[in-house]
């Protein structure tokens, strides 16, 4: 199966008063067509600002990104209206991605009206009611507002929308996070069903392991700006390389007490993503680093196969 989406060395840094932030540093990874990347790791590690950088809500400072083949980083605004149009992105927060004096209707229908389709207002309006129907929202919803609404209503607009140029390809930027667990459920199987009747692809990010395991074909694991680890779903719930993957799945809550020993609790310091210094980001909280770790990055390497570790000593244990 051909990929979809090439990302290759992609950097997206910060100027700050305190120096350069490197949010996402050297980032590559492919997603093939119809299927799902799962991107993991605790709150600012570069998960959503990676998201962002792909679909080129920011411009990356170096690095390449290839849509259908195609060379997309740096695109013109003719070809980047075009681009965007194959590429959507679900956001965290289903209300303040809307537009509160919008109602339902109008929310949907405003990519159509930007987006080049060149539609007349008939067309626009079936072409909303067959998108609400598709995400299962009732057309008596038409003209309410978003405050009007519940959250799984809201995050529904949203998919919605991003549903509505056809796109091939969606970055979800935790899209059910802040819903209830019921509604989360209704919400990921919808997404499935979706990308099996349209061949979507999707990058999933979440720091939810459940969540990912759920709906993930691939899972990337990233630390501060860099992906750690990345496999296959099953062989990563079954065998983590890196000690901070290791620690990530042994803090899923579990109802067996004979597991409970296992968890793994990290300590030390965080390094900042500030002007980092040479070596392994994750060092200063790992179990296992030696002098090497402090002075030497490692560097993304495939120790089994299609199972890709950047770590000096991740050939010399695993759980």
């Amino acid at each position: 199966m051909e990929n979809l989406l090439a990302v290759e060395g992609l950097k997206k840094y910060f100027k700050t008063p305190r120096g350069t932030l490197h949010a996402v540093d050297d980032v590559s990874f492919t997603i093939e067509e119809g299927k799902t990347l799962g991107i993991v790791g605790e709150s600012g590690c570069g998960k959503s600002t990676l998201g962002r950088t792909i679909v080129q809500l920011l411009d990356p400072t170096e690095g390449k990104i290839l849509f259908e083949g195609q060379d997309v980083t740096h695109l013109k605004s003719k070809d980047m209206r075009e681009y965007r149009s194959k590429s959507q992105m679900i956001f965290q927060d289903p209300f303040s991605s809307l537009n509160p004096r919008m109602t339902v209707f109008e929310d949907i229908a405003e990519p159509l009206k930007n987006g080049g389709m060149h539609m007349d207002s008939r067309e626009i309006r079936n072409r909303v009611e067959e998108l609400m129907d598709t995400v299962g929202l009732a057309l008596r919803f038409s003209d309410s507002y978003p405050h009007e609404l519940d959250g799984g209503r809201r995050q529904r607009i949203g998919i919605a929308r991003a549903l509505a140029l056809n796109p091939k390809f969606i970055v979800c930027d935790e899209p059910v996070s802040a819903l209830d667990v019921s509604i989360q459920a209704q919400i990921l199987n919808l997404m499935m069903d979706l990308q099996d009747s349209k061949r979507i692809s999707y990058m999933f990010i979440t720091h939810n392991l459940s969540v990912v395991k759920h709906i993930s074909d691939d899972i990337g694991v990233m630390y501060l700006g860099k992906i750690v680890e990345k496999c296959e779903k099953k062989e990563l719930f079954k065998r983590q390389y890196h000690p901070y993957t290791q620690a990530l799945l042994s803090a899923i809550p579990t109802i067996n007490i004979d597991q409970l020993h296992k968890r793994i609790i990290l300590k030390g310091e965080i390094t900042s993503p500030i002007d980092p210094k040479p070596g392994c980001r994750f060092a200063s909280r790992c179990l296992y680093a030696d002098e090497r770790c402090f002075s030497e990055e490692p560097e993304l390497k495939e120790y089994a196969p299609n199972h890709f570790v950047a770590c000096h000593h991740a050939g010399n244990y695993n759980n």
